[in-house]
């Protein structure tokens, strides 16, 4: 049988490997199998490619090596709080490698059709772009740089000069790719400061659409450099993540009722309200041993996550929490938020990494639509998306953002630091509920506190 059929066929079954993985990845039940899948199918993509080139293994076995090594180090040593900012380097990662990718095929072959001098331009570019914006991220997200949207006079403007010149330039090499290498090597220099000016405009509580954002942009990247290097299973993969990562952005951005150019350009989260701003009554602060008698009589429990949960590295006292109110009678769910977090996902992967199980997690609409009947929603280090001003003050810059009703809950426990505003910069009208209680101080401490208030009187 021809070699080239052999590979073409291995290639369709790591294509349909990757598609079975990217469904499984819908469900927190079937996302650590899926991953194995989809992994198979690049192990088996990635090990006939090679045995097909007819390369030099040492040093593809030595890149092996030393990136088996850091994956491994990572996985191990980065705490599950940190995921958000390890899915930025990945993103970023795989923008440098469609990039060098090009790069090296460019330096290699100067003399390009225009088709191929235009994918190799848009594998850079984008790839460029994927790498300086998630290394911004990362660096928000670490608070290496301001968390907060960052905005100048005349940002727009700015960027959107910055994408012509890039276009431009793209087109000029797409025409005389031969003696266009200055041309290039001034794409890779525009799509890295690009990548850092489109992403420093955004606040760090956007982080999740960013994320998902620069994940697309990383599939497409790959697939314009599989064109590049003419492999099909680089075209396959790559338009399988970018098309996911864009259903993705969209979907984030639905859940808070906001279009993907009002993330991008509006420093959403730039400005902060002053203490005495918005919404102001009695705010009625609760101690550990109050809070112990309403959920000791409480028939159901509804957790609320945020980011100050992952700020605190609470999850796991969350979930003790959770089994000893479970123990005591109570139905336990936990309420996710889509954009809660940092990345998408993010405290789906806090709460499965504490093995909260996954029926016990319970999407937004699902939970809106039990909150009446439940008889204490806590809400753990969340602010803007349980915040009642998006349903109903028509000038609240979060409004018509759906968010979970924990308002309508019996009552509302709520757990925070201090009466600071959110990412949005508003103060939330849910703090002076009648039904709410403050609950202040570290999430992690106080939920121990309450912990030691369970057990000690079951002893």
């Amino acid at each position: 049988m021809n070699i080239d059929l052999l590979v073409n066929l291995a290639y369709v079954v790591s294509a349909a490997l990757f598609i079975f993985g990217l469904k499984m990845l819908s469900s927190p039940a079937t996302a650590r199998k899926g991953n194995l899948i989809s992994a198979a199918g690049m192990l088996l993509a990635v090990v006939v490619t090679l045995l097909n080139s007819g390369l030099d293994y040492k040093w593809i076995a030595l890149g092996v090596a030393i990136g088996a090594a850091i994956g491994l180090t990572a996985a191990y040593r980065v705490e599950m709080t940190s995921m958000p900012e390890m899915v930025a380097l990945f993103n970023g990662f795989g923008g440098i490698a469609s990039l060098l990718l090009a790069w090296a095929e460019y330096h290699q072959t100067r003399n390009l059709t225009a088709f191929i001098a235009f994918v190799t331009f848009l594998s850079a570019f984008i790839g460029g772009v994927t790498f300086s914006g998630s290394m911004a991220a990362f660096g928000k997200l670490a608070e290496i740089i301001p968390g907060r949207a960052v905005v100048f006079n005349g940002q727009r403007i700015v960027n959107g000069l910055i994408l012509l010149t890039a276009v431009c330039a793209g087109i000029a090499f797409s025409i005389d790719s031969a003696s266009g290498y200055p041309i290039f090597l001034f794409i890779v220099a525009v799509a890295l400061v690009f990548g850092v000016t489109s992403v420093i405009p955004i606040g760090g509580a956007d982080m999740p659409v960013v994320i998902s954002l620069l994940n697309s942009y990383s599939g497409i990247a790959v697939c314009a450099a599989g064109f590049v290097i003419h492999n099909n299973i680089l075209i396959v993969a790559g338009a399988l993540v970018g098309a996911s990562g864009i259903i993705l952005t969209r979907i984030m951005c639905r859940s808070m009722n906001r279009s993907l150019a009002n993330v991008l350009f509006s420093g959403f989260g730039a400005k902060v309200q002053k203490a005495g701003d918005g919404p102001q009554g009695e705010v009625r602060p609760a101690t550990a041993e109050d809070v112990y008698y309403i959920l000791e009589a409480a028939g159901s429990v509804a957790f609320v996550p945020g980011y100050g949960l992952a700020v605190a590295q609470a999850q796991h006292v969350v979930r003790e929490l959770g089994d000893l109110l479970e123990a005591n009678g109570a139905e336990v769910m936990y309420a996710i938020h889509p954009v809660a977090g940092r990345m998408p996902g993010h405290m789906n992967v806090l709460l499965a990494e504490a093995n909260v199980p996954y029926d016990q997690l319970v999407e937004m609409d699902d939970i809106n639509s039990k909150m009446d009947a439940i008889d204490a929603a806590v809400v753990i280090g969340a602010n803007d998306v349980v915040n009642p001003a998006a349903l109903n003050d028509p000038g609240s810059p979060i409004y018509g953002m759906p968010i979970i009703e924990a308002h309508r809950a019996r009552t509302v426990i709520v757990l925070k630091r201090s009466m600071s505003a959110g990412f949005a910069g508003i103060q939330n009208a849910l703090f002076f509920g009648d039904n709410t209680r403050m609950y202040f101080g570290d999430a992690k401490a106080s939920i121990q506190a309450l912990v030691a208030e369970f057990k000690h009187a079951d002893s």
